[in-house]
């Protein structure tokens, strides 16, 4: 074998084995980027099974403060059963200085693509006779023009609404008004969907 032909061959070891380095450095860091959160020593959490979070006011042409917050989270251990969803809501309604606020305990949670169905119990209330009452809603989250319904939209308001099964609303019929806040759903991910 010529000199040339053993320089040439060193070299192109040489080349194989940095290549062989970096892919194994690369392989390494994105196994431990999947397996570990940012700046953690312990392995990252499985992602929540589902979720509904954020705060908006909605549109209307009377000039209706209406906000409503959400604060819905179903656990990855929990995903085949969104009656176990827990987090908090808050609603208020106000015109010309009248008006109620209630919040309470998300009870039922399920999100498909954007839009979720929740439901809570009112814990709290300045609305008679609200206390304990369960209320459904319903957010389509499409960017900055989000939708949103409620289980009273044919009765009037929560109080009218009799024995609400969990995770029952209406169609997101209302919108939000723009630049007012943003509503996030997390799509639920059940075993038994591929």
């Amino acid at each position: 074998m010529s000199r040339h032909a053993s320089a040439s061959t060193r070299t192109r070891t040489r080349v194989a084995a940095g290549i062989a380095a970096l892919i194994t450095v690369a392989c390494t860091a994105s196994a431990t980027a999947v397996d570990r959160s940012p700046g953690a020593d312990s392995p990252a959490k499985p992602r929540e099974a589902a979720a509904l979070t954020g705060s908006a006011k909605l549109s209307r042409t009377l000039g209706d403060d209406i906000t409503f917050t959400f604060d819905a989270h179903l656990a990855a251990e929990h995903r085949m059963d969104p009656a176990k969803a827990t987090g908090t809501f808050r609603f208020s309604h106000y015109l010309d200085g009248e008006g109620a606020w209630a919040k309470g305990r998300i009870d039922c949670l399920v999100t498909g693509g954007k839009v979720a169905v929740a439901t809570g119990v009112i814990t709290a209330s300045d609305l008679p006779g609200a206390k304990g009452k369960r209320v459904g809603f319903t957010v389509h989250d499409v960017g900055r023009h989000d939708r949103l319904g409620y289980s009273w939209a044919s009765v009037g308001n929560p109080v009218e609404t009799k024995d609400l099964p969990k995770c029952v609303s209406s169609a997101p019929f209302e919108r939000v008004k723009s630049g007012t806040g943003d509503f996030r759903v997390l799509p639920w991910q059940p075993d038994f969907v591929e």
